[in-house]
């Protein structure tokens, strides 16, 4: 019988329940092998390239909102535990009518501003039907985004091991907890 954590990642569970073997740790999961616009670039990244087998930690963003602050907090993060294989990735989303009016302005405030160097991604949807692949997956393991900056610490499988609102900064001890966990 495999261990309940082991087939928690929604493709997982598919393949368990078909008779299919369970993925190795390095490799990737389907809500992650997307090809997927960076914010103000025609450049693309596949998640599966940069974080297949690692801990995450997926931010929905937005340049707008009283907590863009946090792009600070955020940015601490992923140098402290960058070398630690944590990814973080901050998806920026109109959502909730926050973000900049043009992805320029949106790259300014998150590069010039606050000096984001983690992945961000092109504005899109982060919730509802229109959300996409990776928080289609996020917000059937977890509660959807509320507000922009709902943090999720994913493992190294693929699985929401903890969500936090907007409120949580990313300094917070339960937050650095959750990280530190799926190092």
């Amino acid at each position: 019988m495999k261990n309940l954590k082991e087939i928690l990642t929604i493709p997982a569970l598919i393949a368990s329940l078909m008779g299919a073997p369970l993925a190795q740790a390095d490799s990737c999961p389907a809500f992650l092998d997307h090809e997927m616009r960076k914010l103000h670039s025609s450049d693309t990244v596949n998640l599966c390239d940069l974080a297949a087998g690692k801990p995450m930690l997926v931010v929905n963003t937005a340049s707008r909102c009283g907590y863009t602050g946090q792009f600070e907090g955020l940015e601490a993060l992923h140098k402290q535990y960058a070398k630690d294989g944590l990814v973080v990735v901050g998806f920026a989303s109109d959502d909730f009518r926050q973000e900049a009016d043009s992805e320029a302005e949106a790259a300014t405030v998150c590069f010039k501003n606050f000096g984001v160097t983690f992945t961000m991604i092109a504005p899109g949807a982060v919730t509802g039907p229109e959300a996409n692949p990776v928080f289609q997956a996020i917000n059937e393991q977890s509660l959807p985004p509320r507000w922009n900056f709902t943090k999720y610490v994913i493992d190294r499988s693929g699985t929401v091991m903890e969500s936090f609102p907007s409120r949580v900064r990313p300094q917070d001890p339960e937050l650095i907890d959750a990280v530190e966990s799926v190092l």
